[in-house]
Order: C-alpha cells, then sequence, then structure tokens
C-alpha cells in the first residue's frame, strides 16, 4: 500500500444558465425577502430543456480535464455521486461515454479502457462517499492514475412547500491524486457515522397512473426534524473523527483555518458548527467547562444539566414512532446556542471558519451531493483571489446525508495550494446567469418546454430520448447525448 498523500488537485464546476432571482421569488409567492435572504440565499439554477445530471456531470468532468490538462489515458478511476439518477442500472459510465465521445471529437484518446466507473447514493453525501472510495483506490493503486469525482444533482421541490427556495441544479468535478496540488486527506482520521431515521428526506418509487413503478423527483420530508437529524449525525462524525486524530475539540476548533460542511441553506451548517462548538466544550477538560459556564450563566441555564443534555444518547428515530417530530432532543444546548450566536467568539470560531466561499455560495441553493464540494471549490479560490495564506493549514470538510450518515474529513492545504486554486473557474462558472421569468419558471419547474435551450461551448446535452420497444431493436426511455462544441 501507498504511504503517500492523497486528496484533491483541481475542480471544476458547471452550473446551468437558468437562474432564479430569490428576490423575485419573494414578489412571485408573497414570501419574506428579509427572510428569505438572510436564511437562505439570492439565487438558485434549474436544469433547462435538454439537461439532465449525466449532461451537467459530463460537462464538469470535461471543464476539469481542459482546466488541470489531465491526460485522459490516466484516469483510472471515474465516480458520479448523486441522487438524481435518470437511469437505475448504468452511471457514471454514461459520463464516461460523453467525454470519450468528446475525445474522439477532439481528435485524441479517450479514458483508459481499465477505468472503474461507479455510481455512489446516498442523498447528499453520495459525492463525498465517491471521494472516500476514489482516495481509497489511489492509496492502493500503483503508477500515476489519477481520480475524477463529480457530485451532480437537480434539487427540486414542489411549488409552495417550505423547501421550494432551496432548490438548485449543478456539477462540481473533483481531480484526485497522489501528492496532491490542493488538499491532503487524513484518510486514517476521517470520521464516519450513520444511524436509520426513517423519513427525514426521502424519494420513494411511487406509481404512476397506475403503470408500473416511477421516481419521486421531489423529496418527501420533515423539515424540523431534519434539522435534528442533521445536527446529530454531524455531531457524532465529529466525536469520532477528533477521537481517531486524539484532538481535543476546543483546540481543533480554534486551530483549523476554514469548516466547509453541507449546505442545504446557508444559516444550517452556521448551526450546526456552533452546536457542534458548544457539544465539544463538555468534552474539553476544564477549559471547556470554564468556557461552557460562562455561555450557561449568560443564557440562564446551569451547566450541569446542559452537559448532561449534550452527553447522553438520543434515539431520534424514536420522535418518529412516538409520532413527536417536533421535539427538540437539546432544548437547553439550543438555548444556549441562541445566546452563543451574540457572543464575540462566535464571530470568532463560527462565522470566521465559515466565511471563505460562503458569498459565491449564496447563488446556487441546494446542489445536495455537489453543495459541499462547491463550498470547498468556492472557498479555496476566493483564498487564492483574496491572498489569504492558507499553506499547511487544517481545513474540515463535513459532508452529511438524510437517511442518515455523515463523514468528517480533515484536510491539510498542500504546499503551492494557489496554482491549483486559480485554476477552479467558480466566478467565472456563475457568469452564464439568465435569470427566469414567473412564467418560464413555473413552466420549466411543471416539466413543460420551459425557455428555449441555452447551451454554452464544450457542453453536453440530451440529445433525444429512445422510444422503441421492438423485440429487435429496444431503447425506450435510453437518453442519447450530444457533445456541443
Amino acid at each position: 500500500m501507498s504511504t503517500e498523500a492523497v486528496g484533491i488537485s483541481g475542480f471544476a464546476v458547471y452550473l446551468p444558465p437558468h437562474r432564479v432571482d430569490l428576490r423575485q421569488w419573494c414578489r412571485w409567492t408573497g414570501s419574506s425577502w428579509d427572510k428569505v435572504g438572510a436564511v437562505v440565499g439570492t439565487g438558485f439554477r434549474m436544469a433547462g430543456p435538454g439537461q439532465n445530471v449525466y449532461s451537467m456531470a459530463a460537462t464538469a468532468a470535461l471543464r476539469l480535464m481542459d482546466q488541470y490538462d489531465v491526460d485522459p489515458g490516466r484516469v483510472r478511476f471515474l465516480a458520479l455521486g448523486t441522487e438524481s439518477s435518470t437511469d437505475n442500472s448504468a452511471g457514471a459510465v454514461i459520463v464516461r461515454g460523453m467525454l470519450d465521445a468528446a475525445m474522439q471529437e477532439r481528435g485524441v484518446t479517450g479514458l483508459s479502457r481499465q477505468c472503474e466507473v461507479p455510481e455512489f447514493k446516498h442523498a447528499c453525501l453520495g459525492g463525498v462517499y465517491a471521494m472516500k472510495s476514489a482516495l481509497r483506490f489511489l492509496a492502493t493503486e500503483p503508477g500515476d492514475a489519477v481520480a475524477i469525482v463529480i457530485s451532480a444533482d437537480v434539487a427540486k421541490y414542489e411549488l409552495g412547500s417550505s423547501g421550494e427556495a432551496t432548490q438548485g441544479a449543478g456539477a462540481v468535478a473533483l481531480l484526485l491524486e497522489k501528492r496532491p496540488a490542493l488538499l491532503e486527506v487524513d484518510l486514517a482520521a476521517c470520521g464516519s457515522a450513520s444511524a436509520y431515521r426513517a423519513i427525514d428526506f426521502r424519494k420513494p418509487m411511487v406509481r404512476a397512473n397506475g403503470h408500473g413503478n416511477c421516481f419521486r423527483e421531489t423529496p418527501v420530508f420533515n423539515g424540523k426534524y431534519s434539522t435534528t437529524c442533521y445536527l446529530e449525525e454531524s455531531l457524532q462524525a465529529i466525536r469520532e473523527m477528533l477521537r481517531r486524530m486524539g484532538r481535543d475539540s476546543r483546540e481543533y476548533f480554534r486551530r483549523v483555518a476554514a469548516v466547509f460542511m453541507h449546505r442545504p441553506y446557508e444559516r444550517m451548517p452556521l448551526n450546526a458548527l456552533g452546536f457542534a462548538y458548544l457539544a465539544g466544550l463538555a468534552s474539553s477538560g476544564s477549559a471547556g467547562h470554564a468556557e461552557l459556564a460562562g455561555y450557561c450563566q449568560a443564557a440562564g441555564v446551569g451547566i450541569a444539566e446542559v452537559v448532561a443534555e449534550m452527553s447522553a444518547t438520543h434515539d431520534i428515530l424514536a420522535l418518529v414512532r412516538e409520532g413527536r417530530l417536533d421535539r427538540d432532543p437539546w432544548p437547553l444546548t439550543m438555548q444556549l446556542l441562541r445566546e452563543f450566536r451574540a457572543h464575540p467568539l462566535y464571530e470568532d470560531i463560527v462565522a470566521a471558519r465559515m466565511r471563505l466561499g460562503a458569498q459565491p455560495m449564496r447563488e446556487l441553493g441546494n446542489v445536495y451531493s455537489a453543495s459541499l464540494l462547491a463550498w470547498l471549490a468556492a472557498g479555496m479560490e476566493e483564498a487564492v483571489q483574496s491572498a489569504t495564506d492558507l499553506g499547511g493549514r487544517e481545513v474540515l470538510a463535513l459532508g452529511y446525508g438524510s437517511g442518515d450518515a455523515a463523514e468528517a474529513m480533515p484536510m491539510r492545504v498542500a504546499p503551492g495550494w494557489s496554482r491549483a486554486a486559480s485554476r477552479i473557474g467558480f466566478a467565472a462558472a456563475l457568469e452564464n446567469a439568465v435569470d427566469l421569468t414567473h412564467d418560464e419558471y413555473i413552466a420549466l419547474h411543471r416539466g413543460g418546454s420551459g425557455p428555449r435551450p441555452l447551451t454554452g461551448r464544450d457542453e453536453f446535452v440530451v440529445d433525444r430520448v429512445g422510444t422503441s420497444i421492438a423485440a429487435e431493436f429496444a431503447d425506450e426511455g435510453v437518453e442519447y447525448y450530444r457533445y456541443c462544441r
């Protein structure tokens, strides 16, 4: 097994051009812009006519290969993380087919015939699972092979639902290799957590007009319960990571340069990191207890009761069995968190750690499995543009997927990282936006013809969908793709 460092050497981002301005959306729906702007963000993208998760993933992967001059023959692992598949059999090999077609049209050799092509599904964690698997591949693979991982999704919620403002679509591609140019990942210290949670967020098979089964485009979800699941599972993954690292929670969060988390909307990761920091103080010795006692006194809660609440094992699934989805397992801790947000240290420990890349991410909405990795890309690009000195500093990436599972991945910024970061192109990926009118938004959401297709150079589109059910040639529902050079 190789003892060389493995990690991330590059990012590339693809966002469809069709944009919903959330200020305008608030006018259409009568929602409060003050609340939506503060809690959610400023806009989101929608996949347009002729686009799906595979076409977006292939476009992001092609951009990655172009931006980082990747030799297609060195790509021995091509993985896709998504929960928006349109084929229940094939997966990342569809992306491979598009890339090979593009290479053929360009007159160059395609991907290695020995390339592995898995697809990963676990809600919003699929991309992180794909990345972790690719890094394990590289750690055991001889030679100079590289891996490409793409996270791509379409987040769609019912019109009028509480999740409507948190939609999104896009793809993020990562270049992974030994001796990485951007971020080294400590695989041995990654913290994993999982537990079955039933109904926080699901996309079950449903009957379609009495004829067979189909997947739901929009999820079944329970907002308050989903928040509880997110907080608890993320905390479990962080605790396991710190145990593996042999690190004290208080010391770690005061040293880490930046934290990136799964981001269903802007406020959620801020709450989760604040929650995790406070919970960590309970196990950080006398210094942690002294700091926690000060917050407890200001919030008017007893430290002994708070520590007991933080230390207890909570059966989150029991909330479903008991029909008590709105019950908060940590009422004192959440009261403490509200008080902590007003404390100056909250700005230094929580908000400042999550500032890199946060502003451009307000434009993405929720892109499910691509959410965390998009934020990492945005943050590293902003760091190089603002001349933030990150060389050798620690970074935390925390992925989460409903159901539930979480991964806490400690990383270290590689020497000479700025050259690779300057190639990311996140800001450029935002520049293609075309705002939808209300009528165009409704039409596109309902699956109609929608606005006219908007396709740039070096992109892939769905050219047609097969309809034949003949015995000699059947392709009903199979998508055929076209490379737009």
